[in-house]
């Protein structure tokens, strides 16, 4: 067997694998066998580049070239469906196409996933792009991170047409939902308000190797094309589910109102057991001919329409309103409830976000509210029943001191949280900063979790993250629940974050508004904690996505001589605090050149060019203006920077010119 067949084979059977696991949920290998079959390919594919394929299951992974989204036309227009949200509408749309037919006719109901719409064209059965809806007559490209969901083929088996679109919807499962909001709450990053939200944050993400780890899935609906296999929706959706795509189990074909009726009851309490959100209703006319013949308004199909669920919402008693301190100091007012059942679960406590959430629903202890989920994991209290109110309690208003150590809370103009400004004396902020600087993506200190943390708080072992690196052995030992060998564990752990390279180590030291990309984009762009202290406002904002409202938390980090000793002490630990390898001066070929960046690359990603330009002595400029030397412009360049270099003469180059320059 030649390279190339071996290589082919190898694809063949992990795509099946794939299939199996992912669509039909019925895996015939473990996950390490299919793991150790998947780097075999990777290991022939590396050693020969001339039979890459796109399509290939080691393309899953996704990448880290960051690459923006090109617009393109749909071949046939996205059009939204009309909504119904009760029995009455139902009936009115039925009758509707009763009378406009005047024939037998079927109705397919579907269950209406809460997701991203996606448009994926297949060519000689295989993905060659996939689009998101955007307007419905221009989405965007996202073929690169579509690619990454293992649920949809790259290549298709069977007798499938030679050209197709299929539309469907990009999902989140409730459970990747859960654990991706827990680990953003951990960070204190804004939460997804729902898996439909988070879902479509994702599919836009620039590094698919981010989408891939997300774990998206997807569920396929419709197919369009002049040579379909039936002349019904139905018959061709289960002809798709043979070529290997997702396609739901819950599809129903109905010959009658009553039959419609009792689906949509039916998946009214069922859709609660789902391991991912939905949120309706789908009807459609089965027959294509059928279809045509009732045609489409200028925004929606007459052949089909969407019943919508009503929010899950139920009443109960506050009994309270108590105050969380997050690392950062932000103060989250959480609302204690008498338990109530809601989407299937037991709820009794529900976020009030901030101040003006709670003046705005002018709450007093004891009042009935409204909790909801909807779409929403995390419960809210959406109305207050005023009616109710009967011997109340005090008026709920926002504390004007932190509950944990006294100060009094500010709030920016800017921004709808209060915080404890007592950021090196709160407890829960001084034990919110060691957990997230022992955490995996951080310094990655095994043996350091919540309760270790805590219980090394309580007996005065450790007050900042430099105390860390004093902790010894025998002092571990001695607490409850450790013993010598925990102890022996952590103290390794600590020793081996020493080598976390400087861009985690900036993430990790908690600095407001600094999270693991803007922690990346600092430490390429100044190289060492040094030059990161000494830097200017105007200097900070100049790196690529770095903000105001970044730039002036930086620089009030460093402000405060309390942090600049925390980070002595960690230097003289041994951490790490320069970016090593490969930002390190090359040349001086760019030396004194400013350089703005735009576009889409083929040789190298934007983040590999930047480093270049450092690497030559140049450096990376965000904005078109006079100061830039010249512009190293990919594909699809922003058009205002277009103009505006056009205007002020700015010289642009393409990356063969640049690469010239720097002689790579």
């Amino acid at each position: 067997m030649t390279k190339q067949e071996e290589i082919l084979q190898l694809r063949e059977e992990l795509n099946t694998h794939n299939y199996n696991y992912y669509v039909l949920n019925k895996p015939t290998i473990s996950d390490f066998e299919f793991d150790a079959k998947l780097r075999q390919l990777q290991t022939l594919e590396n050693a020969h580049p001339e039979y890459f394929d796109p399509n290939s299951p080691t393309q899953r992974v996704g990448s880290d070239l960051n690459t923006a989204f090109v617009q393109v036309e749909h071949k046939y227009p996205m059009l939204s469906l009309a909504n119904t949200y009760s029995a009455g509408e139902v009936t009115d749309f039925y009758e509707r196409v009763r009378k406009a037919l005047n024939d037998d006719f079927e109705i397919v109901c579907e269950l209406k996933y809460d997701g991203s719409s996606i448009s994926l064209t297949y060519e000689k059965g295989a993905l060659v792009r996939a689009v998101t809806r955007g307007d419905g007559v221009y989405g965007d490209d996202v073929t690169a991170n579509v690619r990454t969901i293992r649920s949809i083929p790259l290549k298709l088996h069977g007798d499938y047409p030679e050209l197709f679109e299929i539309r469907g919807e990009i999902v989140m499962p409730w459970s990747v939902f859960e654990k991706l909001n827990y680990e953003r709450e951990k960070q204190e990053e804004s939460l997804f308000a729902n898996p439909r939200n988070a879902a479509s944050g994702t599919l836009k993400l620039q590094n698919s190797a981010e989408v891939a780890r997300r774990q998206l899935d997807a569920y396929l609906y419709y197919l369009l094309g002049d040579k379909l296999p039936a002349d019904t929706h139905y018959d061709n959706l289960k002809k798709a589910s043979l070529w290997g795509f997702k396609i739901s189990n819950s599809m129903k074909k109905c010959t009658s109102l009553q039959e419609v009726l009792d689906y949509i009851a039916y998946w009214d309490t069922e859709r609660k057991n789902l391991p991912i959100a939905t949120d309706g209703i789908v009807l459609k006319v089965n027959n294509l001919n059928q279809q045509k013949e009732l045609g489409y308004t200028a925004k929606s199909p007459r052949w089909a329409i969407a019943y919508k669920f009503q929010a899950e919402k139920a009443c109960t008693r506050l009994n309270s309103v108590s105050y969380q301190v997050g690392r950062t100091g932000a103060v989250t007012p959480v609302a204690n409830l008498d338990p109530v059942q809601l989407s299937g679960t037991v709820v009794k406590r529900a976020s009030l976000h901030n101040a003006d959430i709670i003046a705005g629903l002018e709450l007093y202890i004891g009042d009935m509210v409204y909790v909801e989920k909807g779409g929403e994991i995390i419960p809210k209290i959406t109305a207050v029943d005023k009616e109710a109110r009967f011997m109340l309690g005090d008026k709920v208003e926002f504390i004007k001191k932190c509950p944990e150590c006294g100060t009094t809370l500010v709030r920016n103009e800017d921004e709808a949280a209060h915080y404890c400004p007592n950021e090196d004396g709160c407890p829960p902020q001084i034990k919110g900063k060691i957990e997230h600087f022992a955490s995996r993506k951080a310094m990655n200190i095994e043996g350091l979790g919540e309760e270790t943390i805590a219980l090394l708080y309580e007996k005065g072992l450790l007050h900042t993250i430099a105390d860390i690196y004093d902790l010894k052995v025998p002092d571990l030992a001695r607490l409850e629940r450790l013993g010598t060998k925990s102890a022996r564990n952590i103290k390794n752990a600590v020793e081996a974050s020493k080598e976390v390279p400087f861009a985690r180590v900036l993430f990790a030291l908690g600095i407001r508004y600094v999270g693991e990309t803007v922690a990346k984009k600092l430490a390429g762009a100044f190289r060492s904690i040094d030059a990161l202290e000494a830097a200017t406002y105007d200097e900070l904002v100049e790196v690529d996505e770095i903000g105001e409202r970044i730039a002036q938390s930086v620089l009030n980090y460093f402000a405060q001589p309390e942090h600049r000793q925390l980070i002595e002490r960690l230097k003289a630990a041994g951490l790490q605090f320069e970016t090593a390898g490969e930002n390190a001066p090359v040349s001086d070929k760019l030396n004194g050149l400013s350089i703005v960046i735009s576009g889409t690359f083929v040789h190298h990603s934007r983040d590999e060019y930047k480093a270049l330009i450092e690497q030559h002595g140049g450096k990376n400029i965000s904005s078109v203006s006079a100061k830039a030397n010249f512009i190293l412009a990919g594909a699809n360049m922003g058009p205002a920077k277009l103009e505006k270099a056009q205007k002020l003469g700015v010289k642009i180059i393409d990356e063969n010119e640049f690469l010239e320059m720097i002689q790579l």
